[in-house]
């Protein structure tokens, strides 16, 4: 799982750009921005960050789900390992340059690795 120093705050998200993509807050403490979305494929994934139950801000995964309304949702989300391995089966240089952008965040000291149990 990949976590962060700090929260994602109104103040902070746009540091956390992904490719053409920006954090949006779904809801009050929890973000989301785009990972994999593209025209010729239904799957889609998005990060979603929250804080979890030890307190911790994380950076997990959530598939996005089209509904048969038309309405839109994210899937329950997964650890960023799990999600890393899923988005690698359908396209696997996004799934590297997900990995780089995570690493990157972890080079400039906002976030660490560290394994969980499933």
């Amino acid at each position: 799982m990949f976590t962060l120093k700090t929260p994602v705050t109104k103040e902070n998200h746009k540091d956390y750009k992904f490719m053409e993509y920006q954090m949006d807050e779904i809801a009050d403490g929890i973000w989301a921005m785009p990972v994999y979305m593209t025209e010729n494929d239904d799957f889609t994934l998005f990060f979603v960050v929250t804080k979890i139950k030890t307190g911790e801000t994380v950076m997990a995964f959530s598939e996005g789900i089209l509904g048969t309304k038309g309405d839109f949702n994210l899937s329950q989300p997964m650890n960023t390992g799990t999600g890393l391995n899923l988005l690698t089966k359908h396209d696997k240089e996004r799934a590297e340059n997900v990995l780089h952008f995570l690493n990157q965040i972890a080079k400039a000291g906002e976030g660490n690795w560290r394994i969980v149990e499933e």
